[in-house]
Order: C-alpha cells, then structure tokens, then sequence
C-alpha cells in the first residue's frame, strides 16, 4: 500500500490514503475528467510497476451511490454479496444480458457503475463470481459489501 500511495503522490494527487489491503485509494485532484485521471494514474502504475495496472476511479459520490445500493439491495439471507465496480457504465444490452444471468436463489442488478452479485443459498464458496458476470464486462474490479460500506463509510 505504501508503493500505490507514492505512486499517487509522485503524479501531484494530496491526500492520499489507503485502505487496508484492499487496493482502494482515497486522494484529492484539481482534475475533472474521470478518464484523464484514470490515464495518468495508469501511466504512473506502468512506470512504477513495469506493468499495465488498469485503473477505475470513481467520487466520493458515486462511491455513497453504491453503499447506498448496498443497504438497499443486502438481504441478511444471502451467502455473499460482491460488487463488480466497472470502469465504464454498461451499455442498455450489456445490463439486460448481465440481470439475465439471475438464476435461483443467485441475482444480478446492475446500478450505474456498479454490477451486484447477490448470492443466495447454494452458493459455492470461493467462487466470487458462480454466474460468469466478468465474462460480459470490461474493466472491473470485485469488492464485497462489507468493504464497499466501510470505505463509504471512511471517506464519504
């Protein structure tokens, strides 16, 4: 985590904090544009790592949007609940192909930037994704909703 938060700084970001092990980055900008952002972030990675390191960054609103989503949508009977954050928002056809792969007790509902994989009984653990959902997206990233709330939580 030391390694990501000077990366942050060295391309001009303040305020950088992270959480815990989870890869989640907290920092403030004078930049507007989301995908200008996520470019230098991705550039200052490359550099430091030797690898491409896809970025997604979202608000501090959008991240509450999605706590928000979390509480509304948790259900104490679920096995898991993960959120795939997406770098980009799906398009109509890629929502309706990702809500359709809903079978049983296990559901998806997409919401702006974010897919959740909500998983009842029969889920098989350690499968983070049992309905295939990351198949059918681009850039993303797997969070549960316990870390989704508590970064909502920590920094919104």
């Amino acid at each position: 985590m030391d390694h990501i938060r000077r990366c942050v700084e060295s391309v001009g970001f303040t305020g950088v904090e992270t959480h815990i092990n989870t890869g989640n980055v907290r920092f403030d900008s004078t930049m507007r544009s989301r995908a200008r952002i996520e470019e230098r972030l991705e550039q200052a990675f490359a550099a430091d790592r030797g690898f491409e390191v896809p970025t997604i960054v979202y608000s501090c609103a959008e991240v509450a949007q999605v706590a928000a989503d979390v509480e509304e949508l948790h259900d104490v009977s679920l096995e898991r609940h993960y959120v795939q954050l997406l770098k980009d928002e799906p398009s109509p056809e890629t929502v309706t192909a990702l809500e359709g792969l809903s079978v049983g007790a296990h559901r998806v509902v997409v919401r702006h930037r974010a897919a959740h994989l909500l998983l009842g009984e029969g889920y098989e653990a350690g499968r983070v994704d049992p309905l295939r959902a990351e198949r059918l997206l681009s850039v993303t990233t797997n969070r549960s909703h316990t870390v989704i709330r508590a970064i909502a939580d920590k920094w919104c």
